[in-house]
């Protein structure tokens, strides 16, 4: 059975795309991220424009995001206080990434700017959280061995404006998690991600959030900060594809459920090594595909923009 997409222009399956939104509601629930990251790529695979792919993906993440969160608070492992100051930062980021994706759309280098901000980021991100959460295994598997700080303390802890967040049991400059938010949310506009592959590593290292918060933390910024970008990029660049996101969304609420249960089995390392394992995969097959001759060595682009 297929369905049409307007925006995109393309038709696809509608039960691979119902598939895929579970696939990335599960994610969402064990890792704390939108899935994003992972939803994007599978998209431009299926020949969903990068544009339409990258919109599109950041309205499907807010409805995963609202299931996982639901699941996390019940549990009471969401620091409100936290997640409301990542949000300040990550509004006033991601209206700017909206402004600066617009401005790459016109020139006609936003493709290019989206895979190769993957290949980026998640090359590097995905290095050195599996360095990180390999060692870490290892050191828990030493009879003697004792476990050390996630984050180390220098110059950046000891910013102004200090704030104390008793449920994350931490007393630092709210600078950081504005900076940390500003950052994600630039990067949710430019890819199309929830941000949580930055957002966690950055909670855990940068701030010394425990594992445990990290995640319903994460995913309450990502609601808010995913839907801004929905908006913005639905009113500025009309590439949201509204029939594409309903059909990712119906899959990821019901598979972030199922996601949140798988999460509170696995330890904080295990987490760690999966989702940079995953990340990898993810960045190899965008980089093959830059440099690959493609099927098609020509195209035309219809879409024309009248100033």
């Amino acid at each position: 059975m297929h369905v049409y997409l307007p925006i995109a222009e393309i038709s696809v399956n509608v039960f691979l795309v119902l598939g895929m939104g579970g696939m990335i509601g599960v994610l969402s629930g064990v890792f704390g991220v939108g899935g994003g990251f992972l939803m994007t790529p599978l998209l431009i695979f299926m020949g969903v424009p990068p544009a339409v792919s990258v919109a599109t993906s950041a309205n499907q993440i807010v409805a995963s995001s609202v299931s996982g969160v639901i699941a996390h608070w019940r549990r009471g492992n969401v620091d409100f206080k936290m997640g409301l100051v990542l949000l300040v930062g990550g509004f006033f980021g991601s209206s700017a990434g909206v402004a600066l994706f617009a401005v790459l759309r016109r020139f006609g280098q936003i493709d290019l700017v989206i895979n190769l901000s993957y290949v980026i980021f998640l090359g590097t991100i995905g290095l050195l959280m599996l360095h990180e959460s390999v060692r870490a295994i290892l050191r828990s598997r030493k009879p003697t061995g004792r476990r050390s700080k996630l984050h180390q303390h220098n110059w950046l802890h000891g910013l102004p404006l200090k704030m104390r967040f008793r449920r994350s049991k931490l007393y630092i400059s709210a600078l950081l998690p504005l900076g940390i938010g500003f950052s994600v949310g630039v990067l949710t506009a430019l890819m199309g991600v929830g941000g949580g592959f930055v957002m966690v590593p950055a909670m855990i290292y940068l701030l010394g959030m425990p594992t445990g918060v990290v995640v319903g933390t994460s995913l309450f910024q990502i609601i808010f900060v995913t839907a801004n970008v929905t908006f913005l990029q639905a009113l500025n660049t009309q590439t949201v594809d509204v029939v594409l996101a309903i059909t990712l969304l119906v899959g990821a609420v019901i598979g972030a459920q199922f996601g949140t249960q798988i999460g509170a089995k696995l330890k904080g390392e295990q987490l760690r090594s999966l989702l940079a394992l995953m990340v990898l995969g993810v960045c190899i097959k965008l980089a093959v595909d830059l440099v690959a001759t493609p099927v098609d060595l020509y195209s035309l682009d219809f879409h024309v923009i009248h100033e």
